[in-house]
């Protein structure tokens, strides 16, 4: 059994930050990459960031520069800070992970439940 829980959504002005983060728990052998998604109402969910084992990152366009994605390996974690938050930012982030558990011979893609962020403007 594996979890991925969310924590650090919540209402901000526009302009301000917030930072989510993630952490996986469970029979975990290993991790490979880890990323941010985001479902707005009405939309698609869509990728916002990810990074790899060794720290390779990736970023939507439209957060790059404002958003900065890390990891701690050693506690299962993955981090969202996010800066200069604007009000079409506002959706529910969801954190994923691509993971492989004990006595599995490949890995899957897990996801969180979701974690609401709301920008007032």
């Amino acid at each position: 059994q594996v979890q991925l829980v969310e924590s650090g959504g919540g209402l901000v002005q526009a302009g301000g930050s917030l930072r989510l983060s993630c952490v996986a728990s469970g029979s975990i052998f290993s991790i490979n990459a880890m990323g941010w998604y985001r479902q707005a109402p009405g939309k698609q969910r869509e990728l916002v960031a990810t990074i790899s084992t060794g720290g390779s990152t990736y970023y939507a366009d439209s957060v790059k520069g404002r958003f900065t994605i890390s990891r701690d390996n050693a506690k299962n974690a993955v981090y969202l800070q996010m800066n200069s938050l604007k009000s079409k930012n506002t959706a529910v982030y969801y954190c994923n992970s691509n993971l492989q558990q004990f006595r599995f011979f490949s890995s899957r893609d897990y996801w969180g439940q979701g974690t609401q962020v709301t920008v007032s403007s």
